[in-house]
């Protein structure tokens, strides 16, 4: 009986021997369970987020999917304390086995699965971890788990096979979910200490590493006493391993837990609309008419010139990566470096929030007080506002979501009327407040928009871009994605025009209303009415009545043309005069690119966004070059320089000077449209042009006084704050005393007729 025995069990253990060898050659093989492919195990991490840094090298953010914004950092930029707390916590003999410890593992499975102890500590290798966070699900039962045991023991083998122990260390803290968005230890050590993983200290070090045993047990902001217990047992078992001293164990058990917490968002830090303007540039497909509705084809054919002329536009879609895909700034770890300063970028934000949020929004708000339709302008009837907020009732999520569930249009609109809990904007932060949907819309709609961009004229550097007021509540970009009516701002490319055929900034014409068929121009002023005035003075005054008479002898074509050679896109303009004083519609980025033109000898720089682009290895796959493109002479431009420096000086940019005291050389044009719906500066020294918009999201939202309305009290201070932040950073290299190099024998009244430029064609100057 006992030989039988003996002979059952050696059977037993023979069977059991070649049912566990069968079961690995069949895992190993793929018969059994999932096993990644060969390539999968050699690149296991794909998933990188792609981060967008500023020309001072600054990180702005970065671009991930299902938040997994893990940034690589390489083993040499781990601190050591990271390295071997992972190690003397998780896996004390890591650096002896070759993915599975055994010993660890018959521990376990005596101690826990035996004996019941749960403190026994798992037999998981960092390895086994790392394999079961690559390629396991989240098992549903235990007899899945234990199936899934086996399966990531063998892909830890495999993984030891392609990998060093080093590598697997840096795969696995660049992998690992810390929680609050922390995907990785790049954003761990960001979001919990506010610094890179190569600067984390001893205890620092061990908080983190504690995280990995459970970092939602642990959690050191919803349970800092629990996270705290955690730190000291790491700090144990390194103490234990011989990886810190006595003493050095002694200091940071007693020290208490220092966070430094903020929570990572794509949403926070600086140049928010940027970066999401980036993102959507960037991931572009082709164009397709299709696609577009009908009331947006211009749109169209603004994306399919960008298309074919801005290599950055669509990039990720133009250009392929080794394996034959589309890059994909979601997952591809790449490192685009844009030509944002993020110090000016500060300045700019800054100054918007001042300006809009500080001085305009109170009184724009004081006089709503007065506005039976507020914050609409007193010319609507309360029909015309009605019509409006049912529009933007019709445009929202809320009705689309209602009426997808088959809600009646009454019931609809009950629903609007109905308080409910949200979170509102203010300037002094977010509230939760009870307010029905409608009065949300009208509450929204109360609040001034604006939109600025500053570039350096001569390569296109684009050095601060602010869409808008906040990013979180009003997501639509007012520097590339708004299109608003550009007003007195057009006229100095009609005045351009007029200087490349002959005329001069000394020229004259009497100032007198016109009428020209059937319209006849209005004026904000009636000074020196009747007398001879010259060129210039009309602009600085922004005279319309000048403005009218020099575009009654120009071909409307021929001015739509030289708009597109300043960048202005004019899909969908219809050539007639009324095109002098700007109803036509253009992004705060074309002006600023267009008024660049003026400032660069008469060449015109188109924006450049990105300097250049990495690979995650670190390898440069594009470089970016200025595009630029002449449109009018050097002589041209000069006389504009003339001209645009008067406007500061002595016209109505004036309050540059008395009230702002920004005394650089500078030249500039102010811009305001009919009912001051559409506010506008734009300003250049010989290094940096910016500009600027400010109005409603309606073009019906405005100041009813032209004194607040206009683009002198509206825009141009946003302009003055932000240079004088920039004068006074010495180390941007700005200088408030460098002057326009135009020469010292140029002559602005002189003519230049024998220098016409053939594309434009004009009639008699003068009757």
């Amino acid at each position: 009986m006992r030989k039988k025995l003996i002979h059952f069990l050696w059977g037993f253990l023979i069977f059991m021997t070649m049912g566990a060898f069968a079961s690995f050659i069949a895992i190993w093989n793929g018969w059994i369970g999932y096993m990644p492919d060969i390539e999968d195990l050699q690149n296991p991490i794909s998933r990188y987020a792609s981060q967008v840094y500023s020309a001072d090298g600054k990180l702005l953010g970065t671009y991930n999917m299902n938040r997994e914004n893990r940034i690589h950092v390489g083993y040499n930029n781990l601190s050591p304390y990271l390295i071997k707390a992972l190690v003397a916590t998780e896996d004390e003999r890591f650096y002896e086995h070759s993915g599975i410890d055994f010993i660890a593992l018959a521990r376990a499975v005596v101690k826990r699965g035996l004996l019941g102890q749960t403190s026994a500590g798992g037999g998981s290798t960092i390895t086994q971890q790392l394999a079961k966070q690559l390629y396991s699900q989240t098992a549903e039962s235990t007899s899945e788990r234990l199936i899934q045991k086996p399966i990531e023991w063998v892909i830890a083998i495999k993984l030891e096979k392609f990998y060093t122990k080093e590598e697997i260390i840096t795969m696995y803290l660049n992998y690992f979910d810390f929680l609050h968005n922390a995907v990785g230890i790049k954003n761990a050590a960001n979001v919990y200490f506010g610094k890179d993983p190569s600067k984390l200290t001893l205890d620092e070090a061990a908080t983190l590493i504690g995280l990995c045993k459970n970092p939602s047990f642990f959690n050191p902001v919803r349970y800092p006493e629990r996270c705290l217990e955690r730190r000291n047992v790491v700090l144990g078992q390194m103490l234990k391993a011989g990886y810190i001293t006595r003493a050095e164990f002694d200091e940071n058990k007693m020290k208490d837990l220092e966070l430094n917490f903020h929570r990572s968002d794509h949403k926070d830090g600086i140049a928010t609309y940027f970066r999401e303007f980036l993102r959507q540039y960037m991931m572009a497909k082709k164009p397709e008419l299709s696609k577009y509705p009908s009331w947006n084809r211009v749109q169209y054919s603004v994306d399919s010139l960008a298309w074919e002329t801005d290599p950055l536009y669509g990039w990720c879609n133009k250009n392929l990566k080794k394996n034959g895909e589309p890059y994909n700034v979601y997952t591809d770890g790449l490192k685009i470096f844009t030509t944002l300063d993020s110090r000016m970028q500060k300045y700019a934000e800054d100054a918007v929030r001042k300006h809009v949020g500080g001085y305009l929004q109170p009184e724009f708000s004081k006089e709503n007080r007065t506005k039976p339709n507020a914050p609409f302008t007193k010319a609507l009837k309360a029909s015309e506002v009605n019509s409006i907020l049912d529009r933007a009732m019709r445009q929202s999520d809320r009705y689309r979501m209602l009426k997808a569930q088959g809600a009646s249009e009454e019931e609809i609109k009950e629903s609007f009327k109905k308080p409910v809990e949200m979170t509102v904007f203010t300037y002094h932060g977010d509230i939760d407040t009870l307010m029905s949907p409608m009065d949300s819309i009208r509450y929204v709609k109360s609040f001034l928009r604006a939109g600025f961009m500053s570039m350096d004229p001569r390569n296109g550097a684009v050095k601060a871009y602010v869409g808008g007021i906040d990013f979180t509540h009003f997501k639509y970009d007012m520097v590339t994605q708004g299109r608003r009516q550009v007003g007195s701002t057009i006229k100095p490319f009609l005045y351009a025009l007029s200087m490349a055929n002959g005329m001069s900034p000394c020229d004259v014409v009497r100032n007198v209303q016109r009428s020209y068929g059937n319209w006849t121009p209005r004026n904000g002023s009636r000074a020196r009415y009747g007398s001879m005035v010259t060129l210039k003075w009309a602009l600085s005054m922004s005279n319309n009545w000048i403005s009218a008479d020099l575009m009654s002898r120009i071909n409307p074509q021929d001015f739509l043309r030289i708009l597109r050679d300043f960048g202005i896109n004019t899909f969908g303009i219809y050539p007639s005069i009324v095109l002098c004083l700007g109803p036509n519609e253009a992004t705060v980025s074309e002006m600023v690119s267009a008024y660049t033109t003026f400032a660069n000898h008469g060449i015109h720089t188109k924006p450049m966004f990105v300097s250049k682009i990495e690979d995650s290895d670190g390898n440069v796959i594009a470089n970016f070059q200025p595009r630029m493109n002449e449109v009018i002479s050097e002589e041209g431009a000069y006389k504009m320089l003339e001209m645009l420096m008067s406007v500061i000086d002595h016209g109505t940019g004036g309050r540059m000077r008395y009230k702002y005291k920004v005394e650089c050389p500078m030249g500039g044009k102010t811009g305001t449209t009919n009912r001051n719906a559409d506010a506008w500066f734009m300003g250049f020294t010989p290094t940096l042009v910016s500009g600027c918009w400010v109005g409603g999201e309606d073009r019906d939202i405005h100041f009813d006084s032209t004194r607040m309305g206009q683009g002198a009290n509206m825009t141009l201070p946003i302009w003055a704050y932000y240079m004088k932040k920039v004068f006074a950073d010495r180390s941007l290299g700005y200088d408030p005393n460098e002057k326009f190099d135009i020469p010292e024998d140029f002559n602005p009244c002189s003519s230049a007729d024998d220098e016409i430029d053939s594309r434009y064609s004009i009639e008699e100057i003068y009757e």
